[in-house]
């Protein structure tokens, strides 16, 4: 059995917060799952499907989401499967927790494709 569960939900980094939830609130028509202004997350979709998501990005620096969206997947447990991924060779990056929010993990593939991992 594989150590993820499903495709959580795969997400795009905006600099326009304002104009990008207008865009996919407004002109697509997609639901907002979950919203937060201040972490500068929303999720659009309905329970127990994989969601779309748009990330704020701020500072002047270039949208480091340029090569595509980022897949996040579903695990039972971060550090174990951060632990599991290294023991197998896989390139990781550090784990992510921020408090009553989300703990997460970043993993690449062999060519650089980042995917990320979400639970507890």
């Amino acid at each position: 059995m594989s150590m993820f569960k499903d495709v959580n939900v795969i997400y795009v980094f905006v600099k326009d917060w304002d104009g990008a939830k207008n865009f996919y609130r407004g002109i697509l028509e997609w639901p907002v799952a979950w919203s937060d202004d201040g972490v500068g997350w929303e999720e659009y979709g309905v329970e127990g499907a994989t969601h779309v998501a748009i990330n704020r990005w701020g500072g002047d620096d270039p949208l480091p989401g340029s090569e595509g969206p980022i897949c996040v997947l579903s695990v039972e447990n971060v550090q174990q499967v951060d632990q599991a991924l290294r023991a197998r060779g896989v390139k990781c990056g550090d784990i992510v927790d921020i408090p009553g929010v989300v703990k997460y993990g970043t993993f690449f593939d062999p060519e650089g494709n980042r995917f990320q991992f979400v639970g507890d």
